[in-house]
């Protein structure tokens, strides 16, 4: 990283912010896309209909508009409510948390979506057989489908993956010191706004590279031994 008039390092530390938070949220949409993705396909019908719910609410509303409900909204709320019944207390919400997760409770209704067209995308004839073997509903879930809806769902998850990276520019708004917070400090202190923001857009361009070549030796991965890999 060239020295940019001593404001390199700060770049550099932004970037570390934004690639901790991106995975942090990753990992946590990964872990929660699941289970809401198991609760739509086999849940009773008034879970899945509060599963339908959040996906739709969450997938329609704005990232920043709920980093900020959940960041300043919240806290008024829970202070007003709790002054109106005598009791009051002072909540703040840390930042880090705000943010990874927001991001988590918003990519993750992307990754349950994913993870139902990945299953859906599985053969019939695949549990059929594993039916006709004496196999559970679960274990047919764990040992056959799972494995291959997972291969299904790596590029959309991949794609989820790239729009969390640039989704962690919005945590600059609640005063989190990530690569565009850090990049407009470093554009404001020297009034060089190209060469900051630039130099950040590549490094951006740089993670996008780097997870690309990462997604598709992990699609080859999973797909040896298929037909598709052998062609």
């Amino acid at each position: 990283m060239p020295d940019l008039d001593g404001f390199g390092w700060l770049l550099i530390d932004g970037l570390k912010l934004t690639l901790f938070v991106a995975i942090a949220s990753m990992a946590g949409a990964l872990v929660f896309g699941l289970l809401a993705a198991i609760g739509k396909l086999f849940a009773p019908r008034p879970a899945r209909i509060l599963i339908d719910t959040y996906t739709t609410f969450v997938r329609g509303v704005p990232e920043l508009v709920l980093l900020l409900i959940i960041y300043y909204g919240v806290p008024t709320l829970v202070q007003n409510v709790s002054r109106d019944l005598g009791v009051p207390i002072t909540l703040s919400i840390n930042p880090f948390v705000a943010g990874i997760g927001t991001l988590t409770l918003i990519y993750a209704a992307f990754a349950c979506e994913v993870y139902r067209a990945a299953y859906a995308a599985v053969p019939v004839g695949q549990r059929e057989a594993a039916y006709a073997l004496g196999l559970s509903r679960a274990v047919t879930f764990r040992k056959v489908e799972l494995p291959q809806m997972m291969r299904y769902a790596l590029p959309g998850l991949g794609n989820v993956w790239m729009v969390v990276v640039k989704a962690t520019a919005l945590i600059s708004i609640i005063q989190l010191p990530e690569l565009m917070r850090n990049a407009d400090i470093a554009a404001r202190s020297t009034r060089q706004p190209f060469t900051f923001f630039f130099a950040a857009c590549l490094l951006y361009l740089a993670i996008t590279a780097i997870s690309m070549w990462g997604q598709g030796r992990l699609e080859r991965w999973a797909a040896r031994g298929t037909t598709e890999s052998r062609a």
